[in-house]
């Protein structure tokens, strides 16, 4: 059994403007894992503009249906809105805020950045800055840049005329509270966007400009697709749940890692062959990168070792589908990051071609088990084959 070959369809177009202004005013709306709402609400109003069904789970992760011909739900494509942040610890007396991270990062990359504390009250927003406890040299001296690096050395320096805990606990801040990172992003000359938080809203971009391409140009997929949009990668939960029992192959869209020692690239786009919870699947992973090739998308394979994504989540939750992940490039991940336009058109261009084809194995994983004689091998030589039978 071999694969369906991909030469007789073509990437759909990419409407550069349309994504672009997505991705800034999704930047722009803050989603720390755990308080998505509000761009849970951005993502669910563009679905509604392009006319494509959704629905949220109970915990608020969105899944829309791209139509096509098959029967059932034979396909996922799967991004995620939230991002890195952190909460209110303690109310400090001398009216400032202690934070812990939520999600992996630095408080090395919080340092300096202006935030948003929001309160349980929605319309109860308060600015402020993320400042190292020693934050200026006319009052410390050489200790500016001796003190130490972690979060029990930073505070929120909130606007607000208070000065001790009396005062922040009479504006209605409150322990638990989430403190949002503004992404201040921008769009160069060049083509690179840097922003805080293109981790993973780029990936919603994109996927979001590749449904619009499909409805746009009228194309009937030859199969029906889910597009999952989790509300806690940055914390591991991810897609453990909401994907259909019947999902046959999983494609995650996340950033790539653009760093020494990583053959990602930053104007391309990145098939990871596997991260920290292991390989991808083998012959989706190996069909994207021909597909890349077949079709002159810039891309190059690699392995995270420091990372997981949607994909593991959905995995570890017990789904039986083939999975892989494609991504687009990010140098800085998790603190002050870029990518390329390049790169968000790629992914974009990937996701059109692969949800244009048929399943890999259209025979063999059209249902969830079959017989040993019509499993995939691929091209993949049996250990005979590859290494001739062992002596005696």
């Amino acid at each position: 059994m071999t694969d369906v070959p991909t030469t007789d369809v073509s990437a759909l177009p990419f409407d550069e403007k349309w994504a672009l202004d997505l991705l800034l005013e999704l930047l722009r709306t803050p989603s720390p894992s755990g308080r998505t709402d509000a761009v849970m609400q951005l993502v669910g109003d563009v679905l509604t503009d392009l006319g494509l069904e959704f629905s949220l789970t109970r915990r608020g992760s969105l899944l829309a249906e791209i139509p096509g011909r098959s029967a059932g739900i034979d396909r996922a494509l799967v991004v995620h809105a939230d991002t890195i942040g952190c909460m209110v610890r303690t109310l400090k007396d001398n009216g400032r805020l202690e934070i812990v991270q939520v999600g992996t990062f630095s408080a090395r990359f919080a340092e300096g950045a202006r935030v948003r504390i929001l309160g349980d009250d929605h319309s109860r927003t308060f600015t402020g800055t993320i400042m190292p406890l020693k934050a200026s040299g006319h009052a410390f001296g050489d200790e500016v840049d001796t003190q130490g690096i972690g979060w029990e050395h930073v505070e929120v320096r909130v606007d607000e005329e208070v000065h001790d805990r009396a005062g922040l606990e009479a504006l209605g801040i409150q322990v638990g509270d989430f403190v949002a990172l503004d992404a201040n992003p921008e769009i160069t000359r060049s083509g690179f966007v840097v922003s805080r938080h293109l981790d993973g809203k780029a990936g919603v971009a994109a996927a979001l400009a590749a449904a619009r391409a499909i409805v746009n140009g009228g194309v009937v997929l030859p199969h029906r697709a889910s597009l999952l949009v989790t509300i806690a990668e940055e914390i591991g939960q991810g897609a453990s749940h909401g994907l259909h029992a019947e999902v046959a192959e999983m494609i995650s869209v996340d950033n790539a890692v653009c760093a020494p020692g990583q053959h990602s690239i930053e104007d391309g786009v990145t098939i990871p062959m596997a991260d920290m919870t292991g390989p991808f699947d083998y012959h989706l992973t190996r069909r994207l990168c021909r597909v890349c090739a077949e079709h002159d998308i810039p891309f190059a394979r690699d392995i995270f070792k420091w990372y997981r994504s949607d994909v593991a989540a959905a995995l570890e939750a017990g789904a039986g589908t083939r999975a892989a992940l494609i991504a687009f490039g990010l140098d800085g991940s998790h603190g002050w990051e870029r990518t390329h336009v390049r790169s968000i058109k790629a992914v974009s261009d990937l996701l059109t071609i692969w949800l244009q084809t048929p399943l890999t194995f259209a025979r063999w994983d059209a249902t969830p088990t079959g017989p040993l004689e019509e499993f995939p091998s691929g091209r993949q030589p049996a250990p005979t084959e590859a290494w001739g039978k062992l002596e005696e």
